[in-house]
């Protein structure tokens, strides 16, 4: 029985990958979405910035960004909890 859910497993799995391979666009070629045009055209209007690099790194993916620096710091003190001496002080 856990062979048989196993296989189907990786079959799904397989599937799905193979899925999401055919749906990503050849590399070398750019990715088009509607929010390229947003951001070219709302990045000195409506953010301080004096250009548009600096208006989508700290202004639309600020928070994102945040997201990734909590994300690492996390993995760092688990890490370091992990090696850490646990031995009784005297």
């Amino acid at each position: 029985m856990k062979k048989t859910i196993f296989v189907a497993a990786v079959i799904i799995l397989g599937g799905l990958l193979c899925g999401m391979f055919e749906a990503i666009h050849p590399f070398g070629m750019p990715g088009y979405t509607p929010m390229d045009d947003y951001i070219i055209i709302h990045a000195l209007s409506d953010r301080s910035s004096p250009n548009v690099v600096t208006a989508m790194l700290f202004d639309f993916r600020g928070l994102d960004g945040l997201g990734e620096i909590a994300v690492v710091f996390t993995a760092v003190m688990a890490v370091g909890a992990l090696f850490r001496d646990g031995g009784k002080r005297e």
